[in-house]
Protein backbone atom coordinates (compact mmCIF):
# COMPACT_ATOMS: atom_id res chain seq x y z
CA UNK A 1 0.00 0.00 0.00
CA UNK A 2 2.97 2.36 -0.47
CA UNK A 3 1.01 4.68 -2.67
CA UNK A 4 -1.51 5.23 -0.55
CA UNK A 5 0.74 5.85 2.29
CA UNK A 6 2.83 8.21 0.65
CA UNK A 7 -0.29 9.95 -0.87
CA UNK A 8 -0.96 10.02 3.17
CA UNK A 9 2.36 11.32 4.29
CA UNK A 10 2.69 13.87 1.35
CA UNK A 11 -0.20 15.50 2.67
CA UNK A 12 1.33 15.70 6.06
CA UNK A 13 4.32 17.51 4.48
CA UNK A 14 6.46 14.78 3.86
CA UNK A 15 8.93 15.07 0.53
CA UNK A 16 9.78 11.93 -1.23
CA UNK A 17 13.06 12.25 -3.30
CA UNK A 18 12.62 8.93 -5.24
CA UNK A 19 9.08 6.47 -6.14
CA UNK A 20 10.70 3.51 -3.93
CA UNK A 21 8.68 1.86 -1.74
CA UNK A 22 11.23 1.09 0.98
CA UNK A 23 11.32 5.11 0.68
CA UNK A 24 7.67 5.56 2.08
CA UNK A 25 8.86 3.01 5.09
CA UNK A 26 11.58 5.57 6.46
CA UNK A 27 9.19 8.40 6.22
CA UNK A 28 6.09 6.46 7.73
CA UNK A 29 8.73 6.31 10.91
CA UNK A 30 9.91 10.01 10.54
CA UNK A 31 6.20 10.37 11.40
CA UNK A 32 4.42 7.45 13.56
CA UNK A 33 7.72 6.36 15.08
CA UNK A 34 7.84 2.85 16.13
CA UNK A 35 3.74 2.26 15.65
CA UNK A 36 4.15 2.34 11.66
CA UNK A 37 3.96 -1.18 10.98
CA UNK A 38 0.55 -0.63 11.85
CA UNK A 39 0.21 1.58 8.93
CA UNK A 40 1.36 -0.67 6.55
CA UNK A 41 -0.28 -3.53 4.26
CA UNK A 42 1.81 -6.21 2.91
CA UNK A 43 5.04 -8.49 3.41
CA UNK A 44 7.80 -7.00 4.94
CA UNK A 45 11.23 -7.61 7.39
CA UNK A 46 12.66 -4.13 7.77
CA UNK A 47 15.19 -2.52 10.26
CA UNK A 48 16.31 1.49 10.82
CA UNK A 49 18.97 2.68 12.36
CA UNK A 50 17.60 5.93 14.66
CA UNK A 51 20.96 8.41 14.82
CA UNK A 52 18.66 10.45 16.99
CA UNK A 53 17.16 8.08 19.64
CA UNK A 54 20.70 5.93 19.56
CA UNK A 55 18.67 3.07 18.73
CA UNK A 56 18.00 0.12 16.18
CA UNK A 57 14.34 -0.52 14.62
CA UNK A 58 12.97 -4.29 13.59
CA UNK A 59 9.95 -5.40 12.15
CA UNK A 60 8.30 -7.97 10.67
CA UNK A 61 5.00 -8.48 9.23
CA UNK A 62 1.68 -9.15 10.47
CA UNK A 63 1.77 -12.98 9.11
CA UNK A 64 5.20 -13.48 9.36
CA UNK A 65 5.44 -13.57 5.23
CA UNK A 66 8.93 -12.51 5.33
CA UNK A 67 11.88 -13.97 7.52
CA UNK A 68 13.97 -11.86 10.32
CA UNK A 69 16.58 -13.58 12.62
CA UNK A 70 18.39 -11.33 15.07
CA UNK A 71 20.95 -12.15 17.90
CA UNK A 72 21.54 -10.42 20.87
CA UNK A 73 24.23 -10.49 23.46
CA UNK A 74 25.22 -7.21 25.59
CA UNK A 75 26.70 -5.30 23.09
CA UNK A 76 26.86 -7.06 20.41
CA UNK A 77 23.77 -7.44 18.13
CA UNK A 78 23.05 -8.68 14.52
CA UNK A 79 20.23 -9.29 12.07
CA UNK A 80 19.25 -10.32 9.06
CA UNK A 81 16.58 -12.27 6.90
CA UNK A 82 18.73 -14.84 6.29
CA UNK A 83 21.15 -16.88 9.21
CA UNK A 84 23.18 -16.97 6.51
CA UNK A 85 23.95 -13.10 7.04
CA UNK A 86 24.27 -13.53 11.14
CA UNK A 87 26.46 -15.66 10.43
CA UNK A 88 29.14 -14.23 9.07
CA UNK A 89 29.80 -12.48 12.44
CA UNK A 90 33.23 -14.57 13.52
CA UNK A 91 32.07 -14.28 17.48
CA UNK A 92 28.39 -15.89 17.53
CA UNK A 93 28.69 -19.33 18.05
CA UNK A 94 27.44 -22.30 15.80
CA UNK A 95 25.57 -24.35 18.51
CA UNK A 96 22.78 -26.68 18.14
CA UNK A 97 19.78 -25.57 19.70
CA UNK A 98 18.79 -28.51 21.30
CA UNK A 99 15.16 -28.09 21.94
CA UNK A 100 15.01 -26.49 18.14
CA UNK A 101 16.01 -30.06 16.80
CA UNK A 102 13.52 -31.49 18.92
CA UNK A 103 10.82 -29.39 17.53
CA UNK A 104 11.87 -30.23 14.27
CA UNK A 105 11.91 -33.69 14.67
CA UNK A 106 8.38 -33.28 16.36
CA UNK A 107 6.73 -31.44 13.26
CA UNK A 108 9.25 -31.18 10.80
CA UNK A 109 9.57 -27.15 11.01
CA UNK A 110 11.03 -25.22 13.91
CA UNK A 111 8.67 -22.46 15.24
CA UNK A 112 9.13 -19.20 16.22
CA UNK A 113 10.92 -17.54 18.01
CA UNK A 114 13.35 -20.65 17.75
CA UNK A 115 16.24 -21.30 15.44
CA UNK A 116 18.22 -23.91 14.94
CA UNK A 117 21.48 -21.78 16.30
CA UNK A 118 21.38 -21.61 20.31
CA UNK A 119 21.38 -17.65 20.63
CA UNK A 120 19.75 -16.55 17.30
CA UNK A 121 16.33 -16.18 17.34
CA UNK A 122 13.20 -15.18 15.02
CA UNK A 123 11.51 -12.23 15.81
CA UNK A 124 7.79 -13.39 15.76
CA UNK A 125 5.10 -12.25 13.07
CA UNK A 126 3.53 -9.03 14.19
CA UNK A 127 5.95 -7.72 16.19
CA UNK A 128 8.76 -5.35 16.93
CA UNK A 129 12.08 -5.05 18.40
CA UNK A 130 14.29 -2.21 19.41
CA UNK A 131 17.72 -2.21 20.27
CA UNK A 132 19.38 0.83 22.47
CA UNK A 133 22.11 0.61 25.01
CA UNK A 134 22.57 -3.14 24.82
CA UNK A 135 18.70 -3.72 25.64
CA UNK A 136 16.16 -6.07 23.58
CA UNK A 137 12.43 -4.98 23.86
CA UNK A 138 9.97 -7.15 21.70
CA UNK A 139 6.52 -5.92 21.41
CA UNK A 140 3.66 -7.40 19.51
CA UNK A 141 1.64 -4.44 17.40
CA UNK A 142 -0.88 -6.71 15.59
CA UNK A 143 -2.78 -10.19 16.65
CA UNK A 144 -5.29 -11.92 15.04
CA UNK A 145 -8.79 -11.73 17.43
CA UNK A 146 -11.64 -14.27 16.69
CA UNK A 147 -14.69 -12.21 16.81
CA UNK A 148 -17.58 -14.66 15.61
CA UNK A 149 -20.44 -12.38 14.36
CA UNK A 150 -24.17 -14.30 13.39
CA UNK A 151 -24.73 -12.63 9.45
CA UNK A 152 -26.04 -13.62 6.20
CA UNK A 153 -23.83 -16.22 3.94
CA UNK A 154 -24.94 -13.98 0.61
CA UNK A 155 -23.56 -10.98 2.69
CA UNK A 156 -20.51 -12.78 3.58
CA UNK A 157 -20.09 -14.11 0.23
CA UNK A 158 -20.48 -10.77 -1.07
CA UNK A 159 -18.16 -8.92 1.38
CA UNK A 160 -15.24 -12.32 0.97
CA UNK A 161 -14.87 -11.63 -2.71
CA UNK A 162 -14.41 -7.69 -2.66
CA UNK A 163 -11.79 -8.10 0.16
CA UNK A 164 -9.97 -11.05 -2.03
CA UNK A 165 -10.41 -9.09 -5.31
CA UNK A 166 -9.06 -5.79 -3.65
CA UNK A 167 -5.95 -7.74 -1.86
CA UNK A 168 -4.93 -9.58 -5.43
CA UNK A 169 -5.50 -6.06 -7.35
CA UNK A 170 -3.12 -4.40 -5.27
CA UNK A 171 -0.63 -7.14 -5.62
CA UNK A 172 -0.79 -6.08 -9.22
CA UNK A 173 1.02 -3.63 -9.12
CA UNK A 174 4.27 -4.03 -10.46
CA UNK A 175 7.13 -2.98 -13.00
CA UNK A 176 8.27 -6.29 -13.84
CA UNK A 177 6.36 -9.31 -15.65
CA UNK A 178 4.09 -10.86 -13.39
CA UNK A 179 2.11 -14.52 -13.15
CA UNK A 180 0.64 -17.04 -10.58
CA UNK A 181 1.06 -20.22 -9.55
CA UNK A 182 -1.73 -22.46 -10.49
CA UNK A 183 -1.99 -26.25 -8.92
CA UNK A 184 -6.11 -25.91 -10.12
CA UNK A 185 -6.95 -26.17 -6.70
CA UNK A 186 -9.67 -23.97 -4.76
CA UNK A 187 -7.11 -21.00 -3.70
CA UNK A 188 -5.24 -20.77 -6.81
CA UNK A 189 -8.00 -20.89 -9.33
CA UNK A 190 -9.50 -18.12 -7.40
CA UNK A 191 -6.42 -16.32 -7.32
CA UNK A 192 -6.27 -16.51 -10.98
CA UNK A 193 -10.07 -15.97 -11.77
CA UNK A 194 -9.65 -12.35 -9.90
CA UNK A 195 -6.19 -11.43 -11.69
CA UNK A 196 -8.32 -12.02 -14.79
CA UNK A 197 -10.67 -9.61 -14.47
CA UNK A 198 -8.18 -7.44 -13.08
CA UNK A 199 -5.59 -7.59 -15.92
CA UNK A 200 -6.31 -6.58 -19.47
CA UNK A 201 -3.61 -9.10 -20.54
CA UNK A 202 -3.57 -12.79 -20.06
CA UNK A 203 -2.69 -14.23 -17.21
CA UNK A 204 0.85 -15.93 -16.52
CA UNK A 205 0.24 -19.40 -15.03
CA UNK A 206 2.67 -21.91 -14.10
CA UNK A 207 2.12 -25.51 -12.74
CA UNK A 208 4.28 -28.68 -12.79
CA UNK A 209 3.17 -32.39 -12.40
CA UNK A 210 5.01 -35.66 -11.66
CA UNK A 211 4.74 -38.84 -13.85
CA UNK A 212 3.29 -40.96 -10.90
CA UNK A 213 -0.74 -40.42 -11.12
CA UNK A 214 -1.31 -40.46 -7.41
CA UNK A 215 1.03 -37.22 -7.71
CA UNK A 216 -0.48 -35.14 -10.68
CA UNK A 217 -2.68 -31.98 -10.49
CA UNK A 218 -1.54 -31.14 -13.85
CA UNK A 219 -5.41 -32.18 -15.54
CA UNK A 220 -7.52 -30.05 -12.58
CA UNK A 221 -4.89 -26.38 -13.55
CA UNK A 222 -5.28 -27.23 -17.55
CA UNK A 223 -9.28 -26.60 -17.04
CA UNK A 224 -8.84 -23.29 -15.27
CA UNK A 225 -6.15 -22.46 -17.68
CA UNK A 226 -8.36 -22.97 -20.18
CA UNK A 227 -11.33 -21.65 -18.74
CA UNK A 228 -9.95 -18.39 -17.96
CA UNK A 229 -7.41 -18.06 -21.46
CA UNK A 230 -4.56 -17.57 -19.47
CA UNK A 231 -1.07 -17.77 -20.84
CA UNK A 232 -0.07 -21.16 -19.46
CA UNK A 233 2.63 -22.82 -19.04
CA UNK A 234 3.31 -26.59 -17.53
CA UNK A 235 6.16 -28.81 -16.76
CA UNK A 236 6.04 -32.69 -16.41
CA UNK A 237 9.60 -33.07 -14.45
CA UNK A 238 11.60 -36.02 -13.27
CA UNK A 239 13.92 -33.96 -10.67
CA UNK A 240 17.38 -34.83 -9.77
CA UNK A 241 16.66 -35.24 -6.29
CA UNK A 242 20.23 -35.75 -5.25
CA UNK A 243 21.18 -32.94 -7.24
CA UNK A 244 19.02 -30.87 -5.63
CA UNK A 245 18.78 -31.98 -2.03
CA UNK A 246 21.83 -30.09 -0.52
CA UNK A 247 20.95 -27.54 -2.78
CA UNK A 248 17.68 -27.02 -1.28
CA UNK A 249 18.71 -27.35 2.20
CA UNK A 250 21.03 -24.37 1.94
CA UNK A 251 18.82 -22.00 0.80
CA UNK A 252 16.91 -23.39 4.28
CA UNK A 253 19.19 -21.93 6.09
CA UNK A 254 17.45 -24.16 9.11
CA UNK A 255 16.66 -27.68 8.85
CA UNK A 256 13.14 -28.09 7.18
CA UNK A 257 11.48 -31.11 6.32
CA UNK A 258 8.42 -30.68 4.52
CA UNK A 259 8.71 -32.55 0.84
CA UNK A 260 7.12 -29.87 -0.84
CA UNK A 261 10.18 -27.85 -1.15
CA UNK A 262 11.25 -29.86 -4.05
CA UNK A 263 7.74 -28.83 -6.52
CA UNK A 264 7.79 -25.02 -5.14
CA UNK A 265 11.62 -24.53 -6.15
CA UNK A 266 10.96 -26.23 -9.52
CA UNK A 267 7.69 -24.56 -10.48
CA UNK A 268 9.49 -21.22 -9.10
CA UNK A 269 12.37 -21.67 -10.97
CA UNK A 270 10.46 -22.07 -14.27
CA UNK A 271 7.85 -19.68 -13.35
CA UNK A 272 11.04 -16.98 -12.74
CA UNK A 273 12.00 -17.98 -16.97
CA UNK A 274 8.65 -15.66 -17.88
CA UNK A 275 7.97 -13.07 -14.90
CA UNK A 276 9.52 -11.82 -11.78
CA UNK A 277 6.44 -11.99 -9.43
CA UNK A 278 4.29 -14.38 -9.00
CA UNK A 279 0.71 -14.63 -6.79
CA UNK A 280 0.71 -17.55 -4.70
CA UNK A 281 -2.71 -19.54 -3.13
CA UNK A 282 -1.05 -19.93 -0.12
CA UNK A 283 -3.15 -19.57 3.37
CA UNK A 284 -6.18 -20.19 1.97
CA UNK A 285 -6.53 -23.95 4.25
CA UNK A 286 -5.70 -22.34 7.29
CA UNK A 287 -8.31 -19.44 6.67
CA UNK A 288 -11.00 -21.65 5.70
CA UNK A 289 -10.49 -24.89 7.15
CA UNK A 290 -9.10 -26.62 3.88
CA UNK A 291 -7.65 -29.48 5.03
CA UNK A 292 -9.12 -32.86 4.97
CA UNK A 293 -8.14 -32.89 8.66
CA UNK A 294 -10.46 -30.73 10.11
CA UNK A 295 -12.70 -33.33 9.06
CA UNK A 296 -11.17 -36.41 10.61
CA UNK A 297 -11.25 -34.41 14.04
CA UNK A 298 -14.89 -34.34 14.27
CA UNK A 299 -14.89 -38.09 13.03
CA UNK A 300 -12.43 -38.67 15.78
CA UNK A 301 -14.61 -37.17 18.15
CA UNK A 302 -17.06 -40.36 17.67
CA UNK A 303 -14.22 -42.21 17.72
CA UNK A 304 -13.41 -41.72 21.31
CA UNK A 305 -16.36 -42.59 22.25
CA UNK A 306 -16.09 -46.23 21.13
CA UNK A 307 -15.70 -48.98 24.12
CA UNK A 308 -11.81 -48.87 24.58
CA UNK A 309 -11.58 -52.96 24.09
CA UNK A 310 -13.18 -52.34 20.44
CA UNK A 311 -10.68 -48.92 19.42
CA UNK A 312 -7.55 -50.77 20.83
CA UNK A 313 -8.39 -54.44 21.01
CA UNK A 314 -9.65 -55.03 17.17
CA UNK A 315 -9.76 -51.88 14.93
CA UNK A 316 -6.03 -49.92 15.57
CA UNK A 317 -4.36 -53.39 16.42
CA UNK A 318 -5.69 -54.23 12.72
CA UNK A 319 -4.44 -51.36 11.34
CA UNK A 320 -1.09 -51.46 12.72
CA UNK A 321 -0.38 -54.47 11.09
CA UNK A 322 -1.35 -53.18 7.58
CA UNK A 323 1.26 -52.26 5.25
CA UNK A 324 1.80 -48.87 3.70
CA UNK A 325 0.36 -47.90 0.36
CA UNK A 326 1.49 -46.66 -2.20
CA UNK A 327 -1.11 -44.22 -3.03
CA UNK A 328 -0.23 -40.79 -1.66
CA UNK A 329 -3.55 -39.91 0.10
CA UNK A 330 -4.53 -43.64 0.27
CA UNK A 331 -7.16 -45.71 2.70
CA UNK A 332 -4.56 -47.26 4.61
CA UNK A 333 -2.27 -44.12 5.07
CA UNK A 334 -4.82 -42.29 6.29
CA UNK A 335 -5.96 -45.06 8.52
CA UNK A 336 -2.59 -45.49 10.12
CA UNK A 337 -2.29 -41.62 10.70
CA UNK A 338 -5.74 -41.38 12.26
CA UNK A 339 -5.35 -44.34 14.96
CA UNK A 340 -1.61 -42.84 15.16
CA UNK A 341 -2.72 -39.39 16.06
CA UNK A 342 -6.15 -40.65 18.32
CA UNK A 343 -3.95 -41.87 20.74
CA UNK A 344 -2.23 -38.40 21.43
CA UNK A 345 -4.12 -35.97 23.84
CA UNK A 346 -7.18 -34.43 22.89
CA UNK A 347 -6.28 -31.14 23.32
CA UNK A 348 -3.83 -31.38 20.28
CA UNK A 349 -6.72 -33.10 17.97
CA UNK A 350 -5.98 -31.28 15.01
CA UNK A 351 -2.02 -30.39 14.92
CA UNK A 352 -1.56 -34.43 16.10
CA UNK A 353 -1.90 -34.74 11.88
CA UNK A 354 1.40 -32.51 11.86
CA UNK A 355 3.57 -34.60 14.02
CA UNK A 356 5.81 -36.98 12.99
CA UNK A 357 7.78 -38.17 15.67
CA UNK A 358 6.20 -39.46 19.02
CA UNK A 359 7.24 -39.01 22.25
CA UNK A 360 7.73 -42.76 23.05
CA UNK A 361 10.14 -42.69 20.03
CA UNK A 362 12.34 -40.09 20.90
CA UNK A 363 13.15 -42.25 24.35
CA UNK A 364 14.44 -45.08 21.26
CA UNK A 365 15.99 -42.39 18.86
CA UNK A 366 17.75 -39.98 20.91
CA UNK A 367 20.94 -40.38 22.60
CA UNK A 368 21.00 -40.45 26.61
CA UNK A 369 22.89 -36.61 26.18
CA UNK A 370 20.01 -35.52 24.27
CA UNK A 371 17.37 -37.23 25.87
CA UNK A 372 19.01 -35.50 29.23
CA UNK A 373 18.88 -32.10 28.19
CA UNK A 374 15.59 -32.62 26.98
CA UNK A 375 14.11 -34.04 30.17
CA UNK A 376 11.97 -31.19 31.31
CA UNK A 377 11.45 -29.86 27.99
CA UNK A 378 7.24 -30.47 26.06
CA UNK A 379 7.98 -30.26 22.78
CA UNK A 380 3.95 -29.51 22.28
CA UNK A 381 3.99 -26.85 24.50
CA UNK A 382 4.07 -24.37 22.08
CA UNK A 383 0.81 -25.68 20.36
CA UNK A 384 -1.03 -25.60 24.01
CA UNK A 385 -0.05 -21.70 24.29
CA UNK A 386 -1.39 -20.98 20.81
CA UNK A 387 -4.76 -23.43 21.95
CA UNK A 388 -5.18 -20.76 24.93
CA UNK A 389 -4.43 -17.62 23.51
CA UNK A 390 -7.22 -18.21 20.55
CA UNK A 391 -9.47 -16.22 22.45
CA UNK A 392 -12.59 -17.83 21.31
CA UNK A 393 -14.48 -21.04 22.24
CA UNK A 394 -14.95 -22.50 18.65
CA UNK A 395 -13.03 -25.38 19.04
CA UNK A 396 -12.76 -25.43 14.99
CA UNK A 397 -11.55 -21.50 15.18
CA UNK A 398 -9.42 -22.55 17.64
CA UNK A 399 -7.29 -25.01 15.50
CA UNK A 400 -7.62 -22.73 12.70
CA UNK A 401 -5.93 -19.86 15.07
CA UNK A 402 -3.06 -22.48 16.16
CA UNK A 403 -2.22 -23.13 12.25
CA UNK A 404 -2.05 -19.39 11.67
CA UNK A 405 0.34 -19.46 14.21
CA UNK A 406 2.30 -22.13 13.76
CA UNK A 407 1.95 -24.47 10.17
CA UNK A 408 0.97 -21.53 7.88
CA UNK A 409 3.91 -19.23 9.53
CA UNK A 410 6.76 -21.53 9.72
CA UNK A 411 5.92 -24.28 7.28
CA UNK A 412 4.01 -23.45 4.15
CA UNK A 413 5.63 -19.58 4.30
CA UNK A 414 9.22 -20.39 5.01
CA UNK A 415 9.20 -23.04 1.80
CA UNK A 416 7.19 -20.24 -0.48
CA UNK A 417 9.51 -17.28 0.47
CA UNK A 418 12.99 -19.42 0.38
CA UNK A 419 12.35 -21.30 -2.69
CA UNK A 420 11.06 -18.54 -4.68
CA UNK A 421 13.62 -16.04 -4.03
CA UNK A 422 16.10 -18.76 -4.27
CA UNK A 423 15.63 -18.25 -7.84
CA UNK A 424 15.58 -14.68 -7.83
CA UNK A 425 11.16 -14.88 -8.18
CA UNK A 426 9.37 -12.74 -5.69
CA UNK A 427 5.86 -14.86 -4.72
CA UNK A 428 2.78 -12.31 -3.00
CA UNK A 429 0.32 -13.89 -1.51
CA UNK A 430 -3.16 -12.43 -1.58
CA UNK A 431 -4.99 -14.45 0.99
CA UNK A 432 -3.07 -13.09 3.47
CA UNK A 433 -3.53 -9.20 3.47
CA UNK A 434 -4.29 -8.70 6.91
CA UNK A 435 -8.23 -7.08 6.30
CA UNK A 436 -8.53 -10.60 4.67
CA UNK A 437 -7.38 -12.45 7.26
CA UNK A 438 -9.52 -10.16 10.14
CA UNK A 439 -12.82 -11.10 8.05
CA UNK A 440 -12.41 -14.53 8.41
CA UNK A 441 -11.55 -14.10 11.82
CA UNK A 442 -15.59 -12.91 12.15
CA UNK A 443 -16.97 -15.88 9.84
CA UNK A 444 -18.37 -18.35 12.04
CA UNK A 445 -16.62 -22.05 11.72
CA UNK A 446 -20.02 -23.53 10.36
CA UNK A 447 -19.53 -21.45 7.22
CA UNK A 448 -16.02 -22.56 6.98
CA UNK A 449 -16.53 -26.41 7.61
CA UNK A 450 -19.91 -27.84 6.87
CA UNK A 451 -20.62 -31.26 7.23
CA UNK A 452 -17.77 -32.74 5.49
CA UNK A 453 -17.49 -30.07 2.97
CA UNK A 454 -14.25 -27.95 3.57
CA UNK A 455 -14.01 -24.12 2.53
CA UNK A 456 -17.42 -23.84 2.40
CA UNK A 457 -17.82 -20.52 2.06
CA UNK A 458 -14.93 -19.71 0.17
CA UNK A 459 -16.32 -22.20 -2.81
CA UNK A 460 -19.95 -20.55 -2.31
CA UNK A 461 -18.57 -17.09 -2.85
CA UNK A 462 -16.22 -17.78 -5.81
CA UNK A 463 -18.70 -20.15 -7.65
CA UNK A 464 -19.95 -17.95 -10.23
CA UNK A 465 -16.34 -17.41 -11.38
CA UNK A 466 -14.98 -20.88 -10.97
CA UNK A 467 -16.04 -23.90 -13.14
CA UNK A 468 -18.07 -26.45 -10.95
CA UNK A 469 -14.81 -29.19 -11.72
CA UNK A 470 -12.90 -27.16 -9.23
CA UNK A 471 -15.60 -26.47 -6.96
CA UNK A 472 -16.27 -30.31 -6.38
CA UNK A 473 -12.71 -32.16 -6.29
CA UNK A 474 -11.15 -32.80 -3.76
CA UNK A 475 -7.84 -31.76 -1.70
CA UNK A 476 -4.55 -32.17 -2.61
CA UNK A 477 -0.89 -31.60 -1.38
CA UNK A 478 1.76 -30.19 -3.45
CA UNK A 479 4.64 -33.05 -3.01
CA UNK A 480 6.81 -35.60 -3.91
CA UNK A 481 6.92 -39.23 -3.99
CA UNK A 482 9.45 -39.30 -1.14
CA UNK A 483 8.88 -42.90 0.04
CA UNK A 484 10.15 -44.48 -3.29
CA UNK A 485 12.82 -41.66 -3.66
CA UNK A 486 14.83 -42.90 -0.32
CA UNK A 487 14.31 -46.62 -1.82
CA UNK A 488 16.18 -45.43 -5.35
CA UNK A 489 17.24 -42.41 -6.18
CA UNK A 490 18.37 -40.72 -2.73
CA UNK A 491 18.83 -44.58 -1.11
CA UNK A 492 22.76 -44.51 -1.17
CA UNK A 493 22.80 -40.78 -0.25
CA UNK A 494 20.54 -41.86 2.70
CA UNK A 495 22.92 -44.96 4.23
CA UNK A 496 25.61 -42.48 3.92
CA UNK A 497 23.98 -39.68 5.79
CA UNK A 498 22.53 -42.31 8.37
CA UNK A 499 25.39 -44.57 8.60
CA UNK A 500 25.61 -46.16 11.85
CA UNK A 501 29.41 -45.15 12.40
CA UNK A 502 28.36 -41.38 11.63
CA UNK A 503 25.43 -41.37 13.57
CA UNK A 504 27.48 -42.56 16.57
CA UNK A 505 30.16 -40.04 15.79
CA UNK A 506 27.34 -36.90 16.15
CA UNK A 507 25.69 -38.13 19.09
CA UNK A 508 22.36 -37.02 18.67
CA UNK A 509 21.03 -40.46 17.75
CA UNK A 510 20.90 -44.07 19.00
CA UNK A 511 22.53 -45.78 15.89
CA UNK A 512 20.40 -49.05 16.08
CA UNK A 513 16.84 -47.65 15.78
CA UNK A 514 17.81 -45.23 13.01
CA UNK A 515 18.99 -48.62 11.45
CA UNK A 516 15.49 -50.22 12.16
CA UNK A 517 14.05 -47.23 10.58
CA UNK A 518 15.61 -47.77 7.48
CA UNK A 519 15.30 -51.59 7.20
CA UNK A 520 11.78 -51.03 7.81
CA UNK A 521 11.53 -48.45 5.09
CA UNK A 522 13.20 -50.25 3.03
CA UNK A 523 11.59 -53.61 3.18
CA UNK A 524 8.04 -52.14 2.80
CA UNK A 525 7.01 -53.15 6.12
CA UNK A 526 6.60 -49.56 7.42
CA UNK A 527 6.65 -45.71 5.51
CA UNK A 528 9.19 -43.83 7.93
CA UNK A 529 9.46 -41.62 5.15
CA UNK A 530 9.20 -38.39 7.34
CA UNK A 531 11.63 -39.28 10.23
CA UNK A 532 13.81 -40.52 7.94
CA UNK A 533 14.29 -37.76 5.49
CA UNK A 534 14.52 -35.44 8.67
CA UNK A 535 17.18 -37.05 9.87
CA UNK A 536 19.03 -36.55 6.32
CA UNK A 537 18.28 -33.48 6.30
CA UNK A 538 19.88 -32.63 9.70
CA UNK A 539 22.60 -34.29 8.37
CA UNK A 540 23.18 -32.73 5.51
CA UNK A 541 22.20 -29.24 7.07
CA UNK A 542 25.44 -29.92 9.39
CA UNK A 543 27.63 -30.65 7.17
CA UNK A 544 26.72 -27.19 5.25
CA UNK A 545 26.76 -25.01 8.13
CA UNK A 546 28.68 -26.92 10.99
CA UNK A 547 31.11 -28.90 9.88
CA UNK A 548 32.69 -27.19 6.39
CA UNK A 549 31.74 -23.68 7.64
CA UNK A 550 30.49 -23.30 4.28
CA UNK A 551 27.45 -21.42 3.66
CA UNK A 552 25.29 -22.31 0.14
CA UNK A 553 24.01 -19.03 -1.15
CA UNK A 554 24.15 -19.60 -4.56
CA UNK A 555 21.26 -17.93 -6.89
CA UNK A 556 19.95 -19.99 -9.34
CA UNK A 557 20.07 -19.27 -13.15
CA UNK A 558 17.49 -20.31 -16.08
CA UNK A 559 20.05 -22.13 -17.77
CA UNK A 560 20.32 -24.63 -14.89
CA UNK A 561 16.76 -25.72 -15.29
CA UNK A 562 17.98 -28.56 -17.19
CA UNK A 563 20.18 -29.39 -14.71
CA UNK A 564 17.58 -29.80 -11.74
CA UNK A 565 14.79 -31.21 -13.46
CA UNK A 566 14.25 -33.32 -16.92
CA UNK A 567 11.04 -33.16 -18.63
CA UNK A 568 8.78 -31.67 -21.42
CA UNK A 569 7.27 -28.65 -21.67
CA UNK A 570 3.31 -27.93 -23.21
CA UNK A 571 2.01 -24.43 -23.17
Amino acid sequence: NHLALREELMKKGHRFKSKADTEAIVHAYEEYGEECPAKLNGMFGFAILDLNRKSLFLARDRLGIKPLYYYCDGDKFAFGSELKSILQVPEIPREVDLQALDLFLTVEYIPSPHSIFKGISKLPPGHTLTYRDGQVQVRQYWELQFDEREADEDELCEELVALLRDAVKIRLMSDVPLGAFLSGGIDSSSIVALMSQEMNLPVKTFSISFKESSYNEAAYARTVAQHFGTEHHEFTIEPDALELTEKLIGFLDEPFGDFSIFPTFLVSQMARQFVTVALSGDGGDELFAGYDTYVANMVAQGYRRLPGAIRRGLLESIIDLLPPTEKKKGLINRAKRFVEGARLPEELEHTRWMIFLQEAEKARLYSAEVQSALAKVDAHDFIRRYFGQAGTPDRLNRQLFVDIKTYLVDDILVKVDRMSMATSLEARVPFLDHRFVEFTARIPSSFKLRGKQTKHLLKRAMSPHLPEQILKRGKEGFSIPIKNWLKVELKDLMLDVLSPDRIAREGFFQPHFVQQLIHEHLSGKENHSHRIWAMMVFGIWQDVYLRSGRQTDERVDQASYESAALGTSTE
